[in-house]
């Protein structure tokens, strides 16, 4: 049985008052009816000493958004957070791929795949993103576009890598928009996906947790996390929300 897991995902929020109370209200929430379901949340990077010290000996795991695509050893890279440096501070999980990263930085297929075989070659978890504009969709490109950018993953890094990593379906027109996929159009690309990882390795896709990422909130979990293939939910505003997270929380628990 794939456990759920939803992650929340702060992008470029927080500060440490925030942080607190959120994380407040999530511990102390966490008692009632999400048992079944991983919870781990996403905070900006200069933000994981505070996240850490919160949430050590909880239930709640945390990662973080991104990561450089070279190692430490590579040389100078300003600005830039290796994956070891996230990994000391004990996050569980990293995000690769994210429909952000590619659209308004340029991350290629190829600098998704050298992220994800970093951080997996780290004992890290990669959460890999994938997912189609409106356009995309509206062209009937949906499944040739995420099968691309699976594909560029599962092709170039090596199998020892792939034991253990989460996929997050996240179409991009429902991201921020308000608009959501209904529950039959995220269960058609989940089994599309699960399908994919079939032809591959029948073990691989029985044990890959892959997650809804579009416009998640409480008044639409029950019915997007209900669904056979849906593993659980990349959270993006709701997840700033105690309560709001909660829910979605217990949708998938």
């Amino acid at each position: 049985m794939r456990k759920p897991l939803v992650a929340g995902n702060w992008k470029m929020n927080g500060s440490h008052a925030m942080i607190t109370g959120l994380l407040d209200g999530l511990t102390a929430g966490l008692t009632e009816g999400c048992d079944k379901a991983g919870v781990a949340v996403f905070p900006p990077s200069i933000y994981l000493s505070q996240v850490k010290e919160a949430l050590d000996g909880s239930s709640v795991a945390w990662g973080a958004q991104n990561v450089c695509a070279q190692d430490g050893a590579a040389g100078a890279y300003t600005g830039e957070t290796a994956v070891a440096m996230v990994a000391e501070f004990g996050c569980s999980y990293v995000l690769v791929g994210h429909s952000e990263r590619r659209a308004l930085y340029d991350e290629t297929d190829a600098v998704v795949a050298a992220k994800f075989a970093l951080i997996a070659g780290q004992n890290l978890v990669p959460v890999l993103c994938v997912g189609e504009t409106l356009e995309e969709r509206e062209q009937g490109e949906t499944m040739s576009v995420v099968s691309r950018q699976l594909g560029a993953v599962l092709d170039s890094v090596d199998a020892s890598l792939l034991n253990d990593f989460v996929i997050a379906y996240e179409p991009v027109w429902a991201i921020g928009t308000g608009m959501t996929a209904t529950p039959q159009q995220a269960q058609d690309v989940h089994a599309e996906i699960r399908g994919l990882l079939e032809k591959r390795c029948p073990d691989m896709a029985a044990r890959t947790r892959i997650l809804y990422g579009g416009s998640v909130k409480a008044s639409n979990a029950v019915d997007i996390l209900g669904q056979s293939d849906v593993d659980g939910a990349l959270v993006g505003g709701a997840s700033l929300k105690a309560e709001e997270f909660l829910a979605i929380c217990r949708a998938a628990g």
